[in-house]
C-alpha cells in the first residue's frame, strides 16, 4: 500500500518511539535527559521547544510543543522499555559475571567474530575487551591480598584457617569492586555483552516477546493520522528497532511517512555471530524497503560505536538495489566546539550518548529538530550524500539468513 501523505508536507503531529539499548535505568532518565539538552539546544539555535505530560497510552512517554522556523509541532514521546529484561539479565553476581565473562569472550574468539570486528572498528572492540581486562585485574588484586592474608593467618593458626579467611578476604574484595562499578562500568559492560552473545546472535525468548509488544505499539501510530512516525533506536536498541520494524514493514506500506533514525549502532557484535540469521534477514529486508527512509548516525569520535560502518553492507547482506540506511557522521569534532570536545574526548561513555545530547556547532544532525520539529525525517535529508568515509566492505564470516 503506498504512502498517502506526502514526506515534503510540514509534521504537525509526529510520533517518536525510542529504543534504548541495554540500560537498566528507569526509562524517565530519558525524559530528563531530553528536557535538559533540547533546552540547550533551542538557546543555541534559537527556536522554542516545550516538554509536558504524555498524550497518549504506553508505558512511559512525554509530549512536545516545538516551534521552529514558524512552524508549530506537537510531537507524542514514547520509551519503548525492555530495562526490566536488562536489570533481570544482570543479577547473577561476582560469580555469574565472571563465568558470562569466560563463555562470553569463547563465543566471540571461537566463532572468528572478533578478528573479524577488529577489522572494522578498533574502538568498540577494545570496549568489548576493556571489561576482561579490568574484571582479570580485580580478580588477581583479589587473588594477592586473599594469599597475603592466609599467610598471615597461618602464621597463629592452623593451615586450614589461612585458606578460608583468604577465601573470604577475596570474596569480599570481588563484591566490594562490583558494588562501586558504577565508576567504571566493567561489569555492566561485560553483562551487556554477554547478553549480545548469550545465544550466538539469535535473541532470547522473552526479548522477542517485547518486541512483538513494541511492533503493536509502532503499528498502530502508523495506522492513525498523525504527520510521521518515527522510531530512534540507539546503541543495541538500534538492531532491535531493525527487527521490528522488519516485521511491520514485511506486511506492507504505510499510510503515515515511516523514519527510522539509527544513532551509534553496535548492529556488527550481533550480526557477526553465527546464529544472527533473523537480525541478518531483517536488515536485508530493510536495505531495499521503499517503506520508510533510514538515517544511520554515528561519529569517529564515539568509541563504543562502529562508526560510518553500513551495517547491511558489512554484515554482508546487502540486498541489489539497495538504498538503505543512508550513512552519515555527526562529526563530533566540527559539531562541538573545540571546548566542549576537550571536554568530553575522555568520557567514552558520555560521548556514546551524545547524539542526544545537544550540539553547540550544530550542523544538519541536530536530534531535536530531527524529533520535534516541521520536517519529516525524509524531508530533512532528502537529497543528502552518504558519508564519504563510510565502511562497506563485507566483513563477517557469517552472513546466512535462514537456519
Amino acid at each position: 500500500m503506498p504512502q498517502t501523505k506526502p514526506i515534503s508536507a510540514p509534521v504537525s503531529r509526529r510520533r517518536v518511539f525510542y529504543i534504548p539499548g541495554f540500560d537498566p535505568a528507569p526509562p524517565r532518565r530519558y525524559r530528563e535527559l531530553y528536557r535538559k539538552e533540547a533546552k540547550a539546544q533551542a538557546a543555541v539555535s534559537d527556536y522554542a521547544i516545550e516538554l509536558g505530560a504524555r498524550h497518549g497510552k504506553g508505558p512511559f512517554g512525554w509530549s512536545v510543543t516545538s516551534i521552529m522556523d514558524g512552524h508549530e509541532a506537537r510531537t507524542e514521546f514514547e520509551v519503548l522499555v525492555w530495562s526490566d529484561i536488562v536489570r533481570a539479565s544482570m543479577g547473577g553476581g561476582v560469580l555469574g559475571t565472571y563465568g558470562q565473562m569466560l563463555r562470553t569472550a569463547w563465543i566471540y574468539v571461537s566463532t572468528g567474530a572478533l578478528f573479524r570486528l577488529m577489522r572494522l572498528r578498533k574502538g568498540p572492540v577494545i570496549a568489548a575487551l576493556y571489561p576482561i581486562v579490568v574484571l582479570m585485574a580485580e580478580l588477581v588484586v583479589a587473588g594477592l591480598v586473599a594469599v597475603g592474608a592466609g599467610m598471615a593467618v597461618n602464621l597463629i593458626l592452623p593451615a586450614s584457617f589461612g585458606w578460608i579467611i583468604g577465601a573470604g578476604v577475596a570474596g569480599l574484595i570481588l563484591t566490594a569492586f562490583q558494588r562501586f562499578d558504577s565508576a567504571i562500568f566493567a561489569y555492566y559492560l561485560m553483562q551487556d555483552y554477554a547478553f549480545t552473545a548469550q545465544l550466538r546472535g539469535a535473541y532470547p525468548p522473552a526479548l522477542e516477546q517485547r518486541l512483538a509488544v513494541f511492533r503493536g505499539a509502532i503499528a498502530e501510530a502508523l495506522a492513525g493520522d498523525c504527520d510521521e512516525v518515527l522510531v530512534v533506536g540507539h546503541s543495541s536498541g538500534v538492531h532491535l528497532a531493525v527487527s521490528v520494524l522488519a516485521d511491520i514493514l514485511r506486511g506492507g506500506g504505510t499510510l503515515v511517512p515511516l523514519g527510522f533514525l539509527s544513532l551509534g549502532q553496535v548492529v556488527p557484535m550481533v550480526s557477526f555471530l553465527p546464529t544472527a540469521y533473523r537480525l541478518r534477514n531483517d536488515l536485508h529486508f530493510l536495505s531495499v524497503c521503499k517503506g520508510l527512509t533510514w538515517i544511520d548516525v554515528t561519529a569517529p569520535g564515539d568509541g563504543c560505536a562502529f562508526a560510518l560502518c553500513d551495517p547491511v553492507a558489512v554484515t554482508g547482506v546487502a540486498a541489489p538495489g539497495k538504498c538503505w540506511p543512508l550513512v552519515i557522521s555527526a562529526a563530533f569534532t566540527q559539531t562541538l566546539s573545540d571546548g566542549r570536545w576537550k571536554a568530553l574526548r575522555w568520557r567514552f561513555f558520555r560521548l556514546h550518548f551524545q547524539y542526544l545530547c545537544a550540539f553547540d556547532r550544530p550542523g544538519d544532525y541536530d536530534y531535536f529538530r530531527i524529533t520535534a520539529g516541521p520536517q519529516s525525517l525524509a524531508a530533512r535529508f532528502a537529497g543528502r550524500a552518504a558519508s564519504k568515509s563510510r565502511i562497506e566492505l563485507p566483513t563477517s564470516g557469517y552472513t546466512s539468513r535462514a537456519a
